[in-house]
Protein backbone atom coordinates (compact mmCIF):
# COMPACT_ATOMS: atom_id res chain seq x y z
CA UNK A 1 0.00 0.00 0.00
CA UNK A 2 2.95 2.33 0.55
CA UNK A 3 3.92 2.11 -3.16
CA UNK A 4 0.47 2.90 -4.54
CA UNK A 5 0.80 6.73 -4.47
CA UNK A 6 4.10 6.47 -6.37
CA UNK A 7 2.52 4.37 -9.12
CA UNK A 8 -0.48 6.70 -9.41
CA UNK A 9 1.82 9.71 -9.76
CA UNK A 10 3.84 7.82 -12.37
CA UNK A 11 0.68 6.92 -14.32
CA UNK A 12 -0.51 10.54 -14.14
CA UNK A 13 2.83 11.77 -15.46
CA UNK A 14 2.74 9.27 -18.34
CA UNK A 15 -0.83 10.28 -19.17
CA UNK A 16 0.17 13.95 -19.27
CA UNK A 17 3.09 13.15 -21.55
CA UNK A 18 0.81 11.22 -23.92
CA UNK A 19 -1.65 14.09 -23.97
CA UNK A 20 1.08 16.51 -25.08
CA UNK A 21 2.13 14.12 -27.86
CA UNK A 22 -1.48 13.79 -29.05
CA UNK A 23 -1.77 17.58 -29.20
CA UNK A 24 1.29 17.70 -31.47
CA UNK A 25 -0.27 15.08 -33.79
CA UNK A 26 -3.42 17.22 -34.06
CA UNK A 27 -1.51 20.32 -35.21
CA UNK A 28 -1.85 21.19 -38.90
CA UNK A 29 1.23 20.41 -40.95
CA UNK A 30 2.29 20.32 -44.59
CA UNK A 31 0.16 17.85 -46.55
CA UNK A 32 -2.87 18.07 -44.23
CA UNK A 33 -6.28 18.95 -45.64
CA UNK A 34 -7.65 21.71 -43.41
CA UNK A 35 -10.69 23.95 -43.16
CA UNK A 36 -10.49 27.47 -41.78
CA UNK A 37 -12.70 30.45 -41.21
CA UNK A 38 -10.98 33.74 -41.94
CA UNK A 39 -11.36 37.46 -42.36
CA UNK A 40 -8.83 39.28 -44.52
CA UNK A 41 -8.30 42.99 -44.18
CA UNK A 42 -5.88 45.70 -45.17
CA UNK A 43 -3.74 47.35 -42.49
CA UNK A 44 -6.24 50.26 -42.42
CA UNK A 45 -8.97 47.82 -41.32
CA UNK A 46 -10.78 47.57 -44.68
CA UNK A 47 -12.13 44.01 -45.08
CA UNK A 48 -11.45 42.58 -48.54
CA UNK A 49 -12.63 38.98 -48.00
CA UNK A 50 -14.22 36.78 -45.35
CA UNK A 51 -15.70 33.32 -44.92
CA UNK A 52 -18.24 34.67 -42.41
CA UNK A 53 -21.66 33.24 -43.21
CA UNK A 54 -20.12 30.78 -45.70
CA UNK A 55 -18.58 27.34 -45.63
CA UNK A 56 -15.04 27.30 -44.24
CA UNK A 57 -12.20 27.52 -46.74
CA UNK A 58 -10.65 24.10 -47.49
CA UNK A 59 -7.06 23.67 -48.69
CA UNK A 60 -3.94 21.54 -48.34
CA UNK A 61 -1.29 23.05 -46.06
CA UNK A 62 1.99 23.69 -47.86
CA UNK A 63 0.68 22.82 -51.35
CA UNK A 64 0.95 26.36 -52.70
CA UNK A 65 -2.83 26.75 -52.87
CA UNK A 66 -2.74 29.77 -50.54
CA UNK A 67 -0.53 32.82 -50.29
CA UNK A 68 2.74 32.00 -48.54
CA UNK A 69 2.03 33.96 -45.33
CA UNK A 70 -1.47 32.45 -44.88
CA UNK A 71 -0.09 28.93 -45.32
CA UNK A 72 2.67 29.63 -42.77
CA UNK A 73 0.14 30.98 -40.25
CA UNK A 74 -1.99 27.80 -40.41
CA UNK A 75 1.01 25.44 -40.15
CA UNK A 76 1.20 24.33 -36.50
CA UNK A 77 -2.31 25.44 -35.51
CA UNK A 78 -4.56 23.03 -33.62
CA UNK A 79 -8.32 22.70 -34.15
CA UNK A 80 -10.06 25.62 -32.48
CA UNK A 81 -6.95 27.82 -32.48
CA UNK A 82 -7.44 31.42 -33.58
CA UNK A 83 -4.59 33.57 -34.82
CA UNK A 84 -4.13 37.01 -36.32
CA UNK A 85 -1.48 36.91 -39.02
CA UNK A 86 0.15 40.08 -40.30
CA UNK A 87 1.42 39.23 -43.76
CA UNK A 88 3.81 41.55 -45.60
CA UNK A 89 3.17 42.10 -49.32
CA UNK A 90 6.15 39.90 -50.24
CA UNK A 91 4.46 36.89 -48.55
CA UNK A 92 1.02 37.76 -49.89
CA UNK A 93 0.52 38.79 -53.54
CA UNK A 94 4.00 40.27 -53.96
CA UNK A 95 5.00 43.82 -54.68
CA UNK A 96 3.25 45.66 -57.51
CA UNK A 97 5.33 45.28 -60.65
CA UNK A 98 5.75 48.15 -63.10
CA UNK A 99 6.28 45.67 -65.97
CA UNK A 100 2.67 44.51 -65.51
CA UNK A 101 1.37 48.01 -66.25
CA UNK A 102 1.36 48.73 -69.98
CA UNK A 103 -0.27 50.66 -72.81
CA UNK A 104 -2.74 48.72 -74.95
CA UNK A 105 -3.84 50.30 -78.25
CA UNK A 106 -7.50 51.34 -78.36
CA UNK A 107 -7.62 49.93 -81.90
CA UNK A 108 -7.19 46.41 -80.41
CA UNK A 109 -10.46 46.67 -78.46
CA UNK A 110 -13.72 45.59 -80.10
CA UNK A 111 -15.39 48.59 -81.75
CA UNK A 112 -18.41 48.49 -79.44
CA UNK A 113 -16.29 48.39 -76.26
CA UNK A 114 -15.66 51.64 -74.42
CA UNK A 115 -13.16 50.94 -71.63
CA UNK A 116 -13.52 52.91 -68.38
CA UNK A 117 -11.04 53.52 -65.56
CA UNK A 118 -11.42 50.79 -62.92
CA UNK A 119 -13.10 48.36 -65.31
CA UNK A 120 -12.11 44.70 -64.89
CA UNK A 121 -11.22 42.92 -68.11
CA UNK A 122 -9.65 39.60 -69.08
CA UNK A 123 -6.77 39.28 -71.52
CA UNK A 124 -5.67 36.08 -73.20
CA UNK A 125 -2.05 34.96 -73.03
CA UNK A 126 -0.50 33.20 -76.04
CA UNK A 127 -1.23 29.84 -74.34
CA UNK A 128 -4.94 30.75 -74.09
CA UNK A 129 -4.91 31.32 -70.32
CA UNK A 130 -7.12 34.23 -69.23
CA UNK A 131 -5.49 36.89 -67.03
CA UNK A 132 -7.61 39.40 -65.10
CA UNK A 133 -6.57 43.02 -65.69
CA UNK A 134 -7.87 46.43 -64.74
CA UNK A 135 -8.11 49.64 -66.75
CA UNK A 136 -5.89 52.16 -64.99
CA UNK A 137 -5.98 55.13 -67.36
CA UNK A 138 -7.49 56.18 -70.70
CA UNK A 139 -5.19 57.98 -73.14
CA UNK A 140 -5.93 59.39 -76.60
CA UNK A 141 -4.68 56.35 -78.56
CA UNK A 142 -4.27 53.73 -75.83
CA UNK A 143 -5.56 52.36 -72.56
CA UNK A 144 -3.22 51.78 -69.61
CA UNK A 145 -3.77 48.23 -68.36
CA UNK A 146 -2.66 46.93 -64.95
CA UNK A 147 -2.20 43.16 -64.69
CA UNK A 148 -1.08 43.23 -61.05
CA UNK A 149 -3.32 41.49 -58.51
CA UNK A 150 -5.55 44.03 -56.74
CA UNK A 151 -3.77 43.23 -53.45
CA UNK A 152 -0.22 43.36 -54.87
CA UNK A 153 1.99 45.73 -52.90
CA UNK A 154 -0.28 45.64 -49.86
CA UNK A 155 0.41 44.26 -46.40
CA UNK A 156 -2.50 42.08 -45.26
CA UNK A 157 -3.96 41.00 -41.93
CA UNK A 158 -5.89 37.73 -41.56
CA UNK A 159 -7.90 36.53 -38.56
CA UNK A 160 -7.84 32.74 -38.95
CA UNK A 161 -9.63 29.98 -37.02
CA UNK A 162 -8.72 26.34 -37.71
CA UNK A 163 -11.98 24.40 -37.95
CA UNK A 164 -10.80 20.91 -38.97
CA UNK A 165 -7.84 18.81 -40.03
CA UNK A 166 -8.11 15.90 -42.43
CA UNK A 167 -11.78 16.04 -43.32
Amino acid sequence: MGRLPYEVVNIHYTFAALSKENQKVMAAKAGDQVKVHYTGRLTDGTIFDSSEGKEPLAFEVGAGMMIKGFDAAVDGMAIGDKVTAEIPAAEAYGEAREDLIFDFPKSNFPEDMKPEVGQQLAMSQPNGQQVPVKVKEIKEESVVIDANHDLAGKDLVFDIELVSIGE
